[in-house]
């Protein structure tokens, strides 16, 4: 079996691993080509180019390296038409991703599946009947998404989220971690993403956080984990930050373990929105997220947003325990109060965050493996509308 995969940011690139890992579970024989980073490298994908090229998000930010993305996109496409694969699927990151199925669905008949299920649900709701046209099976991560997809006549199955698996760090790891790097009192992460827009939007923010932290308690330590492929402008980013703050940047290689004593040894963080958030919950970690975006995407998305949260544990446990600064909320002295209050009330988000990973599948199979599972069995069933 041959299967062409797409990812484009470091949680597609995890999603893409765990499933490859399952499929080759179930199928031995199976091939990859396709868009990866070292996770889906390490699966026995060979990279068409490097995965942050196509890590574009924002509106302005779209259209300021449009050129380039739409080169991306047409190469993509005509590879995934000249390799003929069994099966395409694309891992989130929808501006790039759904442009690629809609020019392989124009001229072949190959079976596309989407990983990721687009959020529907919050804001610009029609794009399921659009997506329609051109993917034949939808993988969910969360478990209320699959009726906003079938209602647009697409199989969408939810296979749960792998950040259920993922190792956790032990108390004794975290204590080990506080103490190799001299964390006596309170510890603070920052995550501002791995994006570079991200980062290059939300440093200066978390800067000021950090200022104000600094005055509030002088005894918190900030600690920064920083994705390899931006950790070096994060470093350059936070020399100036009081506190001599700690920056983890492991390289493509490590095992992780150090970022996950990071997480069980923080006692509250600040996180970009997104997954960060689940794994912030896997850990038992309190935290605060903010988020903010370009003036043009500001405009548009806010006047489509949906729902009253955009932090998937608040959406996923149906509370609203987060506290979230998006936007024009995303300003530094809210922020910092807000972190020292849960700093000071960690305890009201423990139920939310519990919640949370028994709805994602936390006990059950192995999401990686109920993903690979829902790919073949859509294969089998030749259920395409085209």
């Amino acid at each position: 079996m041959r299967v062409f995969i797409t990812a484009g940011e470091a949680s597609g690139d995890k999603l893409g691993a765990a499933l490859m890992q399952g499929l080759k579970q179930l199928l031995p024989d199976v091939s990859f080509r396709g868009i990866g980073g070292a996770r889906m490298q390490a699966e026995g994908l060979d990279s068409l180019f490097p995965m942050d090229e196509i890590s574009i998000m924002g509106i302005s930010e779209i259209l300021k390296e449009y050129r380039h993305l739409k080169a991306r996109i047409r190469q993509t496409a005509d590879a995934v038409i000249a390799e003929q694969p069994d099966v395409l699927i694309t891992i989130d990151l929808p501006e790039f991703s759904l442009r690629v199925n809609r020019l392989v669905k124009a001229v072949s008949d190959v079976r596309i599946v989407h990983y990721v299920a687009p959020t529907v649900w919050a804001w610009r709701p029609k794009r399921a009947q659009k997506m329609a046209a051109h993917v034949d099976q939808v993988l969910a991560l969360l478990p209320f998404e699959p009726p906003y997809m079938q209602a647009a006549g697409i199989a969408c199955d939810f296979v749960g989220h792998p950040v259920v698996m993922d190792p956790q760090a032990s108390d004794a790891e975290a204590q080990a971690f506080r103490a190799r790097h001299g964390i006596d009192g309170a510890m603070a992460l920052m995550l501002p993403g791995s994006r570079r827009s991200e980062i290059s939007r939300l440093l200066p923010i978390f800067a000021e956080v950090a200022r104000a932290l600094q005055a509030l308690r002088p005894d918190l330590r900030i600690v920064v984990p920083a994705a390899p492929s931006v950790a070096q402008a994060v470093r350059a980013a936070v020399q100036d930050w009081p506190g001599a703050p700690l920056v983890i940047a492991p390289d493509q290689d490590d095992s992780g373990a150090e970022k996950r004593a990071a997480f069980r040894a923080a006692d509250v963080a600040l996180a970009a929105s997104g997954t960060v958030s689940l794994e912030l919950a896997a850990a038992g970690t309190p935290m605060v997220i903010a988020y903010d975006m370009s003036w043009l995407s500001r405009q548009i998305i806010g006047r489509m947003l949906l729902v009253d949260t955009v932090t998937l544990v608040n959406l996923v446990s149906e509370t609203r325990a987060i506290p979230e600064f998006i936007g024009p909320k995303c300003q530094p002295g809210p922020i910092a109060q807000a972190l020292i209050e849960v700093l000071d009330n960690p305890a009201r988000q423990q139920e939310a965050m519990q919640l949370t990973m028994q709805r994602l599948g936390q006990g059950g199979e192995f999401p990686g493996l109920r993903a690979a599972r829902a790919v073949l069995n859509g294969l089998a069933s030749g259920a395409t509308r085209h």
